[in-house]
């Protein structure tokens, strides 16, 4: 193998290994931080120091990624170079995505609760629920739909309440 095909292989490699580790600075804490699975805490505390540091190590990584896309583009097939824009944008959408909260999006708060008599539910026996009285007046939030929301605003019995788990 000749010296130039070796540096254009090491190259795409690297070009490889860097849009990897960008992509992962944003997907590993969306997969990781997710209710309903169970969250070791040294997983949650990786995940977390991801998260923190995804912003500034996709912006650091992203310059020698543009760096050898230009090298590589230069010199490549039309199917390199519709390699070279997908990658490109994957690692755009993730430097992007590094940025934004998207937790947000996946654990929106209720805007209006729906509530229905206890002897209507639809709950399981084993089923967790945080419960609340005030007043005579009771409720129920299922665990399994707070855990997507995480708060909830309501009034029990004329008290105003934030519920969170």
């Amino acid at each position: 193998m000749d010296t130039s095909r070796r540096r254009s292989t090491g190259t795409w490699i690297g070009f490889g290994l860097l849009l990897l580790i960008i992509v992962c600075l944003f997907m590993v804490p969306a997969f990781i931080i997710r209710p309903f699975r169970y969250q070791s805490p040294g997983a949650l505390t990786w995940a977390l120091r991801l998260r923190h540091y995804g912003p500034i190590g996709t912006i650091v990584l992203v310059v020698p990624l543009l760096l050898l896309a230009g090298r590589l583009w230069t010199r490549g097939t039309r199917g390199q170079k519709a390699g070279l824009a997908a990658g490109l944008l994957m690692a755009i959408g993730s430097t992007t995505m590094a940025r934004i909260n998207y937790f947000e999006w996946m654990f929106h708060p209720v805007r209006q609760a729906g509530f229905e008599e206890a002897s209507r539910s639809q709950l399981d026996a084993n089923e967790m629920a945080l419960t609340v009285t005030f007043n005579n007046d009771a409720r129920a939030y299922p665990i399994r739909e707070m855990a997507y929301h995480h708060i909830l605003n309501d009034v029990v019995g004329g008290v105003p309440v934030a519920v969170t788990y």
